[in-house]
């Protein structure tokens, strides 16, 4: 398992249009997905120690922020013929068991990951309302295990700035985690 941490953020890149099957049963595009303060993109998994560190976080905070009108999306792009707990029917169960707030999809092709650039898993995009890129940073201090409970919501503080002015922090920490499970 390789540990990778992605680039820091290019403020005000464009994010990229999807249209990939969700566990609900619905196919989803970067429209449908978008709230009117912004959109978080996430690139997760069901397998990667640091997603399992921090999904009850990652329900906690995009509750939050669906209140202040930015939504979130999660992209399964890893190869689940060799990683079988990241299977589709695997990610309905996880979305079910942790009650996800947010769209959970599948990205076959891994297109969508190449073309955001994602590299590793939790990997993150916060845009704005014009779907400019304003953050590229981790969700909190965890890593393998889930930082103290009184941690800074980094992300959390990050996209409510984003809400409310357009404008992401120019300090951003990095986010950490396993290495996208590209195919052969």
């Amino acid at each position: 398992m390789v540990s990778l941490q992605p680039p820091v953020c290019e403020f005000g890149k464009p994010a990229v249009d999807f249209s990939l099957p969700g566990v609900d049963g619905k196919t989803w595009t970067l429209e449908e997905a978008r709230g009117p303060n912004g959109l978080l993109v996430m690139f997760i998994c069901n397998h990667c120690p640091y997603v399992k560190s921090i999904r009850d976080r990652l329900v906690r905070d995009t509750t939050d922020l669906m209140k202040l009108g930015v939504n979130s999306i999660a992209i399964m792009s890893n190869d689940p013929k060799e990683y079988a707990e990241d299977s589709f029917d695997n990610m309905k169960k996880v979305a079910r068991e942790y009650g996800f707030p947010f769209p959970y999809v599948m990205d076959k092709t891994q297109e969508t990951a190449k073309a955001y650039g994602a590299v590793c898993t939790p990997d993150f995009f916060g845009y704005n309302n014009k779907l400019e890129l304003q953050y590229r940073g981790r969700l909190d201090a965890s890593r393998k295990e889930a930082a103290p409970q009184d941690a800074r919501r980094d992300l959390y503080e990050a996209m409510k700035q984003v809400a409310e002015t357009g404008q992401g922090p120019e300090q951003q920490i990095a986010s950490m985690g396993c290495s996208i499970k590209w195919k052969s």
